[in-house]
């Protein structure tokens, strides 16, 4: 039987939840009505209130790494355009960064954004640019050392042109990429958010090349209207 992310069963009859339906406003586009009520139904942001978590993103990061177990105990993670935060306190606690769970490796969440963000506890945050010409070596200064898992969950700002959005999210995802070539640990792991849209040949052939793996996947908890998947690279292979 189905459930919600609740752990709800959905079938059978007094089963289904009421659904908020929200008004137009004037002034309000219906956009942002249509945006106002799918949030205020979405099981996902209900459940992140729920759990303390600051988006629902946090459930995709969840999925994904029940799917391919790269947040370990002892795990030095860099999470990429970290805010609001939702990644970083998910790999807080896969990592055990808090040292919460005795008799398991202490891991190490790094995050970084170009904006300031309220603290998260477990990790460390830092206002940075990645692309910056120093980014990686002062990363690796922060880290002590290399990363194994480099995530992000970046979307460059919507320009309303389907085509020119998807571009600038895969020039954005490869640059990500590139980054994490410079800072991480043999055999590490690189998780990014891309958009559909057919310019993803150039970034599965550059990832290919240096992971043993490159998978494609759209976790449960990506809207199915969203054209938005994630690459999960694994087993990274560093130049000699």
């Amino acid at each position: 039987m189905a459930k919600t992310p609740s752990g709800k069963n959905t079938s059978g009859r007094g089963q289904r939840e009421l659904k908020v339906k929200v008004k137009s406003a004037r002034g309000r586009k219906l956009s942002s009505t249509r945006w106002l009520q799918r949030q205020l139904n979405d099981p996902y942001v209900k459940r992140a209130r729920a759990e303390g978590y600051r988006g629902r993103a946090a459930y995709k990061i969840l999925e994904l790494d029940e799917k391919y177990r790269f947040l370990v105990p002892g795990a030095r993670v860099v999470d990429l355009g970290c805010a609001p935060g939702g990644w970083c306190q998910v790999a807080v606690k896969r990592v055990n960064a808090l040292g919460e769970r005795q008799g398991k490796a202490v891991g190490t969440v790094l995050g970084i954004d170009l904006q300031e963000m309220e603290p998260i506890a477990g990790s460390t945050l830092y206002q940075l640019d990645f692309m910056a010409d120093d980014a990686d070596a002062q990363v690796r200064e922060w880290l002590g050392g290399k990363a194994d898992v480099v995530m992000s969950d970046m979307a460059a700002s919507s320009s309303g042109h389907k085509q020119t959005d998807h571009l600038r999210i895969i020039a954005l995802c490869e640059a990500a990429a590139y980054f994490a070539f410079d800072v991480l640990e043999e055999g590490g792991t690189f998780v990014a958010k891309v958009l559909a849209g057919g310019a993803e040949g150039e970034l599965q052939k550059l990832l290919k090349q240096r992971f043993s793996k490159v998978a494609n996947i759209k976790p449960p908890a990506s809207r199915q209207d969203s054209s938005e998947k994630f690459v999960v690279a694994t087993g990274f292979r560093a130049e000699n």
